[in-house]
């Protein structure tokens, strides 16, 4: 047996291939959305995937207005953010986010779902989130991706 074909390759930055993957949200379920998007973003589909190196595909999120929530989450659900000033806590809901930026959400989402140190703000850095259907990352010629539909169950 030769053990030479058998080793371990770790990639480093400059071997990570980082291709641009283009995904529509229209009509899909937020958090399943972020959770697929947060696995591409950090390189999880990929049979060569390093924990310590961003070795994730760039990613376009459009029509991040049509986003759906299940539920009453659009009313009950309630986000903090603080300014770091004494008092700076403010409350809002997704309602809110979404008639102001509609993008947000889905950044919101993807971003609670990388890791909270370094690697995470760079890897945070690969999603392009667009609130219609037109995007200036034509010149990339990102691939589509579809994420299957989870069939209902009764």
């Amino acid at each position: 047996m030769d053990s030479i074909s058998f080793k371990t390759k770790n990639l480093n930055k400059a071997t990570a291939d980082k291709q641009w993957v283009l995904v529509d949200a229209e009509g899909q379920v937020l958090g399943r959305v972020a959770s697929q998007v947060a696995m591409v973003i950090r390189g999880k589909h990929k049979p060569s995937y390093t924990p310590h190196v961003d070795c994730g595909d760039h990613v376009i999120v459009i029509n991040a207005e049509k986003v759906k929530m299940t539920g009453k989450k659009w009313t009950d659900r309630v986000i903090f953010t603080h300014s770091g000033y004494n008092g700076g806590q403010k409350e809002s809901t997704p309602n809110m986010i979404k008639a102001k930026h509609p993008e947000r959400l889905i950044e919101y989402a993807v971003r609670g779902m990388l890791p909270k140190n370094r690697i995470g703000s760079e890897l945070f850095r690969s999603l392009h989130v667009y609130a219609g259907a037109a995007h200036p990352h034509e010149a990339q010629q990102p691939k589509a991706l579809k994420f299957a539909e989870k069939s209902k169950q009764s």
